[in-house]
């Protein structure tokens, strides 16, 4: 009886220790704010928010049918890793972002979903990720050697930071903070924003909306909030803010942010609504048909485009951390595979970390990069 209550109570003090130690992590400023007072109230007007909790437009499962959390968790922990991350250093260039022509409509990617834009004048910064790790702990998703040649400090004053979610691969507590005072806009889905008010940003420098929404900006510059298929969340709960996708019309060009999301029926109703797009940047990466739902197979990625009605599409959500188990290069070798065997290929946008991709140009070729590294 003595051992047995000895071991109640060893096990109730660990309990206990562990709630402590959880809740103290929690509480760190990285992991952002819930939503609550006036931007709750203001979120449950949402009609995409239902039970506590913000909704897909359809059904959207964490797992496939066939799948299960242990067999996930098994896998991802002690199943077959080969090539799960790169053996070689990944090729990068860097150009001078504080000395391009105003009239160059360019972009330059920085890795997974991270990229500068300058568009009619207006710079434009998505989802950045400068830390080198994709979750709260710099010892863990680390970025892949050779990804993380800019800093911070290598990225012009921002006119307009657009952040998909609140996920960690796409927004980056150490990254907003160093770029703070070279932020003039942000946008963010409904209750993000409770992150950046809480990391002291001017809450009139946050543009947190609702799908569907319609933004105008100065000189023809339009930003549309538009649905995507996934989930939020930086702690426990889920799904307390809104992720979303964006339709970007500026002066001369119209392009799609999309974010994360599994393949649904909103990326032919956006095609159909908004027309044609300059270009249309889709993940592609980080899948699993155990978590179909959430994320995009490679094919799906070409479908999207095609609903999109996309001139050039470039492929993202890869080649800087592993967050699946697929090889960390089957992503970008499988949309290009199975583009090649389209009636009507798209022109892919698969540039080298740090390369200048001129955004008008539809002639512009690309190297797969990827086939010359282990």
């Amino acid at each position: 009886m003595k051992v047995l209550k000895r071991t109640f109570y060893v096990s109730l003090a660990l309990i206990i220790m562990l709630g402590l130690a959880t809740n103290l992590i929690l509480r760190q400023d990285k992991f952002g704010k819930l939503p609550k007072g006036e931007r709750l109230e203001r979120i449950k007007k949402s009609p995409n928010y239902k039970d506590g909790a913000f909704q897909n437009i359809h059904h959207t499962p964490a797992l496939s049918e066939d799948a299960s959390y242990p067999a996930m968790m098994k896998e991802f922990f002690f199943g077959d890793k080969k090539r799960n991350s790169p053996a070689d250093k990944i090729p990068s260039t860097k150009i001078d972002l504080f000395s391009l022509d105003k009239s160059e409509n360019v972009l330059v990617w920085f890795g997974h979903s991270s990229y500068f834009m300058q568009l009619d004048g207006k710079t434009i910064l998505v989802d950045p990720v400068f830390s080198g790790a994709a979750s709260p702990f710099s010892f863990a998703v680390k970025a892949f050697d050779g990804t993380d040649v800019y800093t911070t400090d290598e990225i012009p004053e921002i006119d307009y930071l657009f952040i998909s979610h609140d996920h960690w691969d796409h927004l980056d507590y150490e990254t907003i903070l160093n770029l703070k005072p070279k932020i003039k806009n942000i946008f963010c889905g409904l209750g993000a924003g409770a992150h950046f008010e809480h990391w002291g940003f001017d809450i009139d420098k946050i543009h947190e909306e609702d799908w569907n929404t319609k933004v105008e900006l100065e000189e023809g510059f339009e930003i549309h909030f538009t649905p995507t298929r996934h989930f939020s969340g930086r702690g426990f709960k889920r799904n307390p803010s809104l992720w979303t996708s964006y339709v970007l019309k500026t002066p001369n060009t119209q392009i799609y942010i999309g974010g994360d999301s599994g393949y649904d029926t909103h990326f032919k109703e956006i095609g159909d609504k908004f027309g044609t797009f300059d270009l249309v940047i889709l993940e592609n990466g980080q899948y699993d048909r155990s978590w179909k739902y959430i994320h995009m197979m490679p094919e799906e990625v070409l479908k999207a485009a095609q609903d999109l009605n996309a001139k050039r599409l470039f492929p993202v959500h890869s080649s800087k951390f592993a967050l699946a188990n697929h090889a960390w290069d089957e992503p970008l070798t499988k949309v290009s595979s199975l583009n090649q065997d389209l009636e009507n290929p798209f022109s892919l946008v698969t540039p080298i970390i740090g390369e200048k991709v001129e955004i008008q140009n539809l002639n512009q070729s690309f190297k797969n990069w990827w086939e010359e590294l282990e």
